[in-house]
């Protein structure tokens, strides 16, 4: 079946299809069917007949069918890339790195889904002294998974990966722009793992689709996007009680301080910032630089912006924003800089979907170019008098997912890198913490809540189990109403030779 007739791999009824068209070149990738709630439910009821046959593989059981579809991606992962290249527009070897990546968290997660997830004991304490206690994480049946465009292999399967290692079948609703790959994803699961094949589906469409698989029963609800979007999927979850893992947007600050190596600062911050046309959720779009290193960091920033050219070409640095629609909202953030007193560098221009690396110099804080993710090929620059005053500023944004910190002492990076409002800093690196599988992933206020990779993310698609046995009876049971009446003065003097010492 070709991509552009797959559904949901059991006969779509829907009555529209939608194309998904190359930002390159406007040729149409495929036809896709805009999935009703009919068949997103259909898709749902499917999931969870296969969740229970997932889940009874046991851990090695998944672990291996991890392994097969893990090594599907690898084999496949040119043709992906191409995939990937034509539908989202990024070139084709960013592409390869981000399914590289992907190919590493799956490893990850199956290999350690036992460990972080398998029953064990605990001390039950000395109330239940007589009991034996366990501790386990069980699936939750069948997660819903609305991924994005930016990143359309890497962010999705953080949610998906993991939650398959944890013993849930996965209906995966990826974006509108991209629904190639993820069709191409699922037909890649169905080759590698035909005895579980609808533990993992796709289903197609607009917001409308999203929506109906907010509501359609699942056992939690993982959504990667935008805040506003992000409130509208919370409303329909809550319709049903239906908990959610939110992974919104940023606006991700590199503070550059007095003793930084000043090149290598620079030259990270041109990558976490133009890198895929700027549109990554940890993308670096702020940098606060000490008057110390101020002239020299912004010096060394624009001469390697002015060697970036993007374009739709083999050679281009990065390729054409996904939608045209980001593209006016990165003109929008360039006007209102200027507009509020700032100054272009270098770049500023945007032609089509295409947006020259921009550097932003004497931008006001109240700007929309500094207050909201741009996500786009743009960089602002701010001296400040020391770093304590570039944390201030960082921390004073509403959004909090990730940041970066460049100074030579080790114990001054980590004591900012901790004290970064966000749920990931990188020291004298850039978007490091996504590479590394045991790492959990997430923000804070604007940028959501939850977290996917490492044991966190395991966690995440699990719910905790409690359980205690009794071993042995005691001659006085104190959760019963023929306790002695004088039981609870026992206890109290017991408690207190045992605690009361302590201060």
């Amino acid at each position: 079946m070709s991509l552009a007739e797959q559904g949901d791999g059991a006969g779509s009824r829907a009555a529209g299809t939608f194309e998904s068209t190359a930002p390159a070149s406007g040729a149409v990738v495929g036809v896709f069917p805009v999935q009703d709630a009919e068949d997103v439910r259909a898709a749902v009821d499917r999931a969870r007949v296969a969740a229970a046959a997932w889940a009874d593989l046991g851990f090695d059981g998944r672990r291996t069918r991890l392994a097969a579809y893990r090594g599907c991606l690898a084999r496949r992962v040119h043709e992906l890339a191409d995939l990937v290249h034509r539908e989202n527009g990024k070139p084709h070897a960013d592409a390869i790195l981000e399914i590289t990546l992907t190919v590493d968290h799956l490893a990850w997660a199956g290999a350690h889904a036992r460990k972080v997830l398998g029953p064990r004991r605990v001390r039950p304490g000395l109330l239940a002294a007589n009991h034996a206690a366990w501790l386990e994480y069980q699936p939750l049946g069948v997660v819903g998974v609305i991924g994005p465009w930016n990143y359309p292999v890497f962010t999705p399967m953080g949610s998906i990966a993991y939650a398959l290692a944890a013993g849930n079948a996965v209906v995966f609703k990826p974006s509108e722009h991209t629904p190639a790959v993820g069709v191409w994803l699922a037909e890649a699961w169905r080759a590698a793992v035909p005895d579980v094949p609808d533990a993992l589906q796709v289903v197609t469409g607009l917001g409308d689709t999203g929506a109906a698989l907010c509501r359609a029963g699942v056992g939690k609800l993982a959504f990667t996007g935008s805040a506003p979007t992000g409130r509208r999927v919370m409303a329909a979850c809550a319709e049903t009680l239906t908990p959610v893992l939110m992974e919104l947007g940023g606006k991700d600050a590199m503070i550059v301080d007095d003793d930084a190596d000043v090149a290598a600062a620079a030259d990270a911050a041109v990558w976490g910032a133009m890198s895929n046309a700027g549109q990554t959720c940890i993308g670096i779009e702020r940098v606060y630089a000490t008057e110390r290193v101020y002239d020299a960091f912004v010096a060394e920033v624009t001469e390697r912006v002015r060697g970036l050219r993007p374009g739709t070409d083999d050679d281009a640095a990065y390729g054409p924003m996904t939608m045209a629609a980001q593209a006016d909202v990165v003109r929008r953030h360039l006007d209102d800089a200027v507009a509020s007193g700032g100054r272009i560098a270098v770049g500023g221009t945007v032609e089509g979907r295409v947006v020259a690396p921009t550097v932003l110099l004497e931008v006001p804080e109240t700007s929309a170019a500094v207050r909201e993710e741009t996500f786009g090929p743009t960089l602002t620059i701010t001296r400040v008098r020391d770093a304590e005053e570039a944390l201030e500023r960082t921390n004073a944004n509403a959004h909090g997912l990730a940041g970066a910190v460049f100074s030579r002492s080790r114990a001054r990076a980590m004591d900012l890198a901790r004290r970064m409002r966000s749920g990931m800093t990188s020291v004298n690196s850039v978007l490091t913490f996504a590479s590394v599988p045991a790492l959990p992933f997430g923000g804070v206020g604007e940028s959501g809540f939850g977290r996917i990779h490492g044991e966190d993310g395991l966690r995440e698609f699990t719910r905790a189990k409690a359980i205690t046995r009794q071993r042995v009876t005691l001659p006085v049971d104190l959760m019963s109403f023929t306790r002695p009446a004088a039981a609870a003065d026992a206890l109290a003097r017991v408690m207190g030779l045992v605690h009361g010492r302590h201060r």
